[in-house]
């Protein structure tokens, strides 16, 4: 296994995501930033951004990702003008050239891998290996309903909770698609309660799976959350403590009746598949599963909508996505490698 492949944490938003990236960052050898927001955006908006063999393309697109304030680039706390000139000298691709951001970064605290983590990455997995062809994915399950109380509460979700509980539904569905399409090391599904019931049993599992040795830092995230989640994120209080289960089984008290009885009876085969016990209390009434159902209908055609966009655009690449920064990604464009000495094998 490439020692050097991307990781990506995604799942429904509220599923504990940034607790698990701040236990892969404070792996010895992993580095997972807060949150960006370029990825997605340059590559959807790539025939804007050019063809990235030619270095003014790329000089370009790593002076828009490393200065437009919706990018959050600042997050990374690297060299701006730093990050621009290896862009522009490096691989001439999409990938490479965001690829050399979060590289930086890992390079920052003296790591030879990273990590990106954004819920809403659960939507574009296709869209993430189109740019990082070796990169694995951790999918974070949690309770539904606990994800849909949660977001209700939180100060950036403006929607109400039937979309709440579609963006859930929505997250275990395309986990679905990814377990039968990609291969049993690009990706790895874990539950939230079984993280914070065992951290070190289902980390010693999960890095199994990444190819690396178990760090019993990993158990102890609060100590890394000063530095890799925002001060501002005032919802992420918190991971500044000790890995809790407080907040597990709360929607019993934080979800009003009818909506428990909504999520139950539309996410019910979801719950119970993933090992969750629905309680079957009441029947939801027909104006909220009408209500949902015209969401789900207004989400499915606005995502559409986004699919076949691309579909046009793949058809007319402006020039090669797949970044070429990594053992295995080098090792799918035919670039040979230098070979390693025994010494370095051993390191690995």
């Amino acid at each position: 296994m490439s020692p050097d492949r991307p990781i990506f944490v995604i799942g429904c938003p509220r599923s504990g995501t940034t607790m698990l990236q701040l236990m892969l960052h404070s792996h010895e050898r992993i580095a997972v930033p807060p949150e960006t927001r370029f990825l997605i955006p340059a590559y959807f908006h790539r025939r804007v951004h050019g063809d990235m063999r030619d270095a003014e393309n790329r000089r370009r697109l790593a002076e828009w990702i490393a200065t437009d304030k919706t990018t959050k680039f600042r997050e990374l706390g690297i060299d701006r003008a730093s990050y621009v000139r290896r862009a522009a000298e490096g691989p001439g691709s999409l990938g490479s050239v965001t690829g050399e951001a979060f590289r930086a970064y890992a390079e920052r605290f003296g790591k030879p891998r990273w990590g990106d983590k954004r819920p809403s990455y659960v939507k574009h997995v296709d869209v993430l290996l189109r740019l990082f062809p070796d990169a694995q994915f951790i999918h974070l399950i949690r309770d539904g309903r606990d994800c849909v109380a949660s977001l209700k509460e939180m100060p950036w979700f403006t929607l109400d909770v039937f979309h709440a509980i579609a963006t859930w539904a929505e997250s275990i569905d395309q986990g679905r698609r990814y377990a039968r399409r990609l291969p049993a090391d690009g990706y790895y599904e874990l539950r939230y309660e079984d993280l914070t019931a065992d951290p070190q049993g289902e980390l010693t599992k999960l890095c199994g799976f990444l190819g690396e040795e178990f760090d019993p830092a990993m158990c102890e995230p609060r100590h890394m959350a000063t530095t890799a989640v925002p001060a501002h994120k005032v919802w992420h209080s918190n991971t500044h403590r000790e890995v809790t289960r407080t907040r597990v089984g709360s929607w019993t008290t934080r979800l009003a009746p009818w909506e428990i009885a909504l999520c139950e009876e539309v996410l019910g085969g979801r719950l119970q598949a993933q090992g969750y016990e629905v309680t079957g209390r009441s029947r939801a009434a027909m104006t909220h599963l009408l209500a949902y159902r015209k969401t789900v209908v207004r989400r499915r055609l606005a995502q559409a909508d986004q699919r076949g966009r691309d579909v046009v655009n793949r058809m007319r690449e402006p020039g090669p996505l797949a970044a070429m920064l990594t053992s295995g990604q080098l090792s799918l464009v035919r670039v040979p490698q230098p070979r390693r000495s025994a010494q370095q094998l051993i390191r690995g």
